[in-house]
């Protein structure tokens, strides 16, 4: 029998500018979501670790994130 000890996920996720609306808002936007984002992680209380955060040239932004698995255990991982 096996079972699991400890399981996180690595996602790198790029949230887009919306091309049909304004850059200004755009840029609004996508601060919004990503912002949603991580208050979802909370709501459901999905242990994470964002390891980076950056705005690029255009207004988008690139989060590299640790996060738990289902509910696994996350042993070190987000040390």
């Amino acid at each position: 029998m096996k079972r699991i000890q400890a399981a996180c996920i690595c996602q790198t996720l790029h949230f887009l500018l919306k091309e049909e609306v304004g850059h200004g808002y755009a840029v609004k936007l996508v601060k919004e979501e990503v912002e949603n984002y991580k208050k979802s992680l909370e709501k459901n209380r999905t242990k994470y670790k964002i390891v980076k955060e950056a705005e690029q040239p255009d207004g988008s932004v690139v989060i590299q994130i640790i996060k738990q698995y289902n509910q696994s255990p996350v042993g070190n991982y987000l040390d």
